[in-house]
């Protein structure tokens, strides 16, 4: 059988103060354990909320990025279809010009001497020939050139029947001719 004594209030007092001592201790132990732990759950999710927010920035930033560059690659193309454009129309400017010399020096210098430029207009009118490979072809030419323009169709049916065997109608549309020079 054990004994029984009792404490005096300055052992129970001792003894209350290492029980809430022990209590106290046990207590802030548990309160360092959860928040170590919440430490840790709040560091996971914080790297987990900046890595989705890093991509999502990444992925706008490579929209972004796309978007500029083609409309880069636009004004770039713009730019040179607009100096392509400007070029042609230089280019067909001088043409034109080119062009409107030669017709007014041929017109003078070619209707000089006839012979020669019936031999010319021969040669255009078998050009003309071969090039469409038609049985029957109409020649344009100016009102004044008609007598020329028919020696030379005569010439070219000769040459034409003599070189592929062939006969080719040729006459000068005379419902339209070429303008006045």
């Amino acid at each position: 059988m054990s004994q029984r004594h009792a404490l005096s209030d300055d052992e129970v007092t001792t003894e209350l103060r290492k029980m809430t001592a022990f209590i106290r201790q046990e207590a802030l132990e548990k309160a360092r354990e959860i928040q170590i732990k919440a430490d840790e759950e709040f560091a996971i999710e914080k790297s987990k909320l900046v890595r989705e927010e890093t991509t999502s920035i990444d992925k706008t930033y490579e929209k972004k990025f796309k978007q500029a560059s083609m409309s880069q690659q636009i004004t770039r193309s713009t730019l040179a279809n607009k100096t392509r454009l400007k070029l042609l129309g230089a280019r067909q400017e001088v043409l034109d010009e080119l062009f409107e010399q030669v017709q007014g020096r041929l017109s003078k210098e070619a209707t000089a001497d006839e012979a020669k430029y019936r031999e010319i207009c021969k040669g255009l009118v078998l050009e003309g020939v071969y090039a469409l490979n038609e049985g029957y072809v109409q020649v344009r030419a100016r009102e004044q050139d008609y007598p020329i323009v028919e020696a030379a169709i005569g010439d070219a049916k000769s040459e034409l029947k003599e070189k592929t065997g062939k006969e080719v109608g040729i006459e000068i549309d005379r419902d339209d001719p070429l303008g006045k020079s």
